[in-house]
């Protein structure tokens, strides 16, 4: 694809800036401007996953300068899957915004199109420290959504998630200074060849900077012990933001399925598979505790938030068992998840901002505007996160259960994910009882002014449920694909040679 690589992080780059030098002023034009940038940005990631799902990996350098000297960008299965999977879901955002969320605050679509840069940047960059640059381009604009509209509870939230990730980028680059002080290099190709190479005296120094770029991508993911900024930053955020966010949690996934499965994977020697013993038991508590507070929520946001613990908990179950099976399960439950907690965080926002004074408490209160239809929407996105049939939620868990047959932890996974399960329908089953059956029997109707029906919203909140029906009704060949992703990230060769050239491939494992 050449040149083509770069578009995902450029295309955005260009249109914040252009937004914010030309057409600032004008809320219309910056609608129209955001939202074809984002077709355009859909366009152009669907034809790399249909590029990547034909062809092995591909290298951009950026400036011609080669590698492992200079900046590269590396296309291949996965990195394609989720970039297509940021622009679908960043195209059902920016049209529930501009439906009147853009309003609120000041620079949303500038900010929002430099998240998107970030994010996409993640997930292609070769190099970990470019990985840390995207990083804090992704969270210096997620602080500045976070804040969008202001009031205390969102000040308070936000600042915790400023200091919390602010230390994150602190401890990220004294991991990188310490791997790369022992290796030479920060290129995840060659990575994968130098750690093979180090000093038996400088091993425990690469263990160490290796363990606290885990515990960096845990507190992007949500992992206990590292998971408590995440429901107050989730349930307060404004509606469209919240939806955005679910895909940064998938950001730290999918660092640690990239890191910990390239540079520290097979034939990485006595750093082989570095982050396994870390990552799965601590993923079983995280569904514990995800699922625990999804019981215990008072607020519907707040709910949601939990049930977003719970399916990283889920996902890096998966993701821990560092397997082709598991890791294929792992990643069609991160596609359904996605699409699952964004359409319940811009659902709830409808039901809120209905409910007038009862706002998003978990209490009953008479019948409001379009009752019947959201209540329709809710049941299908609890179904999808619960894991219930027919939905993907449910074809996920049942290839993550297949996949752990053959654990030692065998046992532990299918107990607390069938559990867990049984409590987050529980959950839902509430919050759904209490804002919309038991509101039947309670006298009047709740009139807000302007409650109408909204368009975009609707059209936005439709979209996403409609990707959990696509990846039930495609559940094969997308599992194909899946499936060829998970080879291709347990093959590292072809990722090395794309990088590095074919020389590189007599070094790795020696």
């Amino acid at each position: 694809m050449g040149d083509w690589i770069v578009v995902p992080i450029v295309l955005p780059a260009v249109m914040a800036a252009l937004i914010v030098l030309a057409v600032r002023h004008d809320i219309i034009l910056q609608r129209v401007f955001s939202i074809t940038a984002t077709v355009a940005l859909v366009a152009v990631t669907l034809s790399l996953l249909v590029y990547a799902s034909g062809n092995g990996p591909e290298m951009y350098a950026l400036s011609d300068w080669p590698a492992p000297f200079g900046i590269v960008l590396v296309l291949d299965r996965l990195s394609a899957m989720m970039v297509f999977l940021t622009s679908l879901l960043g195209l059902g955002v920016v049209l529930f915004a501009s439906s009147e969320w853009d309003q609120r605050g000041k620079h949303f679509h500038a900010l929002f199109q430099f998240q998107l840069m970030g994010v996409n940047g993640a997930f292609l960059t070769g190099d970990i420290f470019n990985l840390f640059v995207f990083f804090e381009v992704l969270l210096i604009a997620s602080y500045g959504l976070m804040l969008h509209g202001a009031g205390a509870e969102r000040l308070k939230a936000g600042m915790q998630y400023v200091v919390i990730n602010l230390t994150g980028s602190s401890l990220f680059l004294i991991g990188v200074g310490m791997i790369y002080s022992v290796t030479g290099t920060l290129n995840m190709a060659d990575l994968a060849i130098q750690v093979t190479n180090v000093a038996s005296g400088d091993a425990a120094l690469l263990r160490a900077g290796a363990l606290i770029l885990l515990l960096v991508f845990c507190v992007k993911a949500a992992l206990v012990p590292v998971h408590f900024w995440l429901p107050g930053t989730y349930a307060n955020a404004p509606a469209p933001v919240a939806a955005l966010f679910a895909i940064m949690t998938k950001v730290g996934a999918y660092c640690v399925l990239r890191v910990y499965s390239l540079a520290f994977g097979d034939t990485a020697g006595d750093m082989a598979w570095l982050a396994a013993p870390y990552v799965l038991p601590a993923a079983l508590v995280t569904l514990v505790l995800g699922m625990t507070g999804v019981l215990a929520a008072k607020r519907l946001n707040s709910l949601i938030a939990f049930s977003v613990i719970g399916s990283m908990g889920t996902l890096l179950i998966a993701i821990g068992l560092f397997t082709p099976e598991a890791i294929s399960a792992g990643l069609y439950y991160m596609l359904h998840s996605t699409f699952s907690a964004a359409a319940l965080f811009l659902i709830a926002d409808l039901v809120v901002s209905r409910r007038g004074q009862f706002g998003d408490s978990l209490h009953t209160a008479p019948r409001f505007h379009q009752t019947g239809f959201l209540a329709v929407l809710f049941f299908v996105g609890a179904i999808g996160m619960a894991g219930m049939p027919p939905l993907s939620g449910f074809i996920g868990k049942l290839q993550i259960l297949d996949a752990a047959r053959d654990s030692d932890a065998m046992v532990w996974i299918w107990s607390i994910i069938l559990v867990t399960s049984l409590m987050c329908i529980v959950g839902f089953g509430r919050a759904g009882s209490v804002l919309f059956w038991k509101s039947a029997s309670v006298e009047g109707e709740i009139t807000v002014e302007g409650a109408k029906w909204p368009v975009l919203p609707i059209i936005a909140s439709c979209g996403m449920i409609s990707g959990l029906i696509a990846l039930t009704i495609f559940a094969g060949p997308i599992t194909e694909y899946l499936n060829g992703v998970a080879a291709q990230l347990f093959d590292t060769s072809h990722y090395i040679e794309a990088v590095l050239g074919e020389n590189a491939l007599s070094l790795v494992g020696q």
